[in-house]
């Protein structure tokens, strides 16, 4: 049985099983429903992991190791409760500390080439691009913990209660961490990326 997801999810005819029955399924060592359970979270999954490490092979590592991880946990997973913030909590914990690995690495670079950097040039991008990409940089600067719920709540779009399950902390805490996380980036833009301002209709 693989842990990962195949092309298309499993094909179970009419009256397709809820999320329940699929992980209880799963649990058998149903192999299609586990399939079906992957192949329908692989993306957000990937995508919060490329949002914390910016590289698009460790993220397909972190996610993969996510539904390793979730399948050798999936006994103790309350099934009542949304698999979804379950596996992006796996995969913020994983890119996390994927994340403190290189920062090591990063630096050993950094001082190793800090007396003859290499030149680097851009590609030429289209402005809504560029803009894109100033906005991660600008996200990227926040304390990790601000980053992260900025990440989970409006680049993956989930709601307050499912920031908060996926970060592990209450409702209210993840409200007041979001907060403070916009105002010091609203803070961040003014002062260092003030043409994002207009491209964020907060001119």
């Amino acid at each position: 049985m693989s842990l990962f997801p195949a092309p298309a999810p499993a094909d179970y005819g009419v009256g397709q099983p809820d999320e329940a029955e699929l992980v209880r399924r799963a649990r058998r060592a149903d192999g299609a429903a586990w399939e079906a359970i992957a192949h329908g979270h692989m993306e957000p999954v990937f995508r919060l992991a490329y949002l914390i490490l910016g590289d698009a092979a460790d993220a397909e590592d972190v996610a993969q190791e996510t539904f390793i991880r979730a399948y050798t946990a999936l006994e103790r997973f309350d099934e009542t409760r949304p698999l979804r913030p379950w596996l992006l909590s796996i995969a913020a914990n994983l890119a996390r500390n994927r994340r403190r690995g290189l920062g090591r690495y990063w630096a050993a670079l950094q001082r190793a080439f800090r007396e003859n950097p290499e030149p680097f040039h851009p590609p030429p991008e289209r402005a809504a691009a560029a803009d894109a990409r100033r906005l991660h940089a600008a996200v990227a600067r926040l304390r990790p913990d601000a980053r992260d719920v900025v990440y989970l709540r409006y680049f993956l779009g989930l709601s307050e209660a499912e920031t908060a399950a996926a970060l592990g902390i209450p409702p209210g805490t993840a409200k007041s961490r979001l907060s403070r996380a916009l105002a010091h980036l609203r803070r961040l833009i003014e002062a260092e990326y003030p043409d994002l301002r207009d491209a964020l209709g907060d001119g």
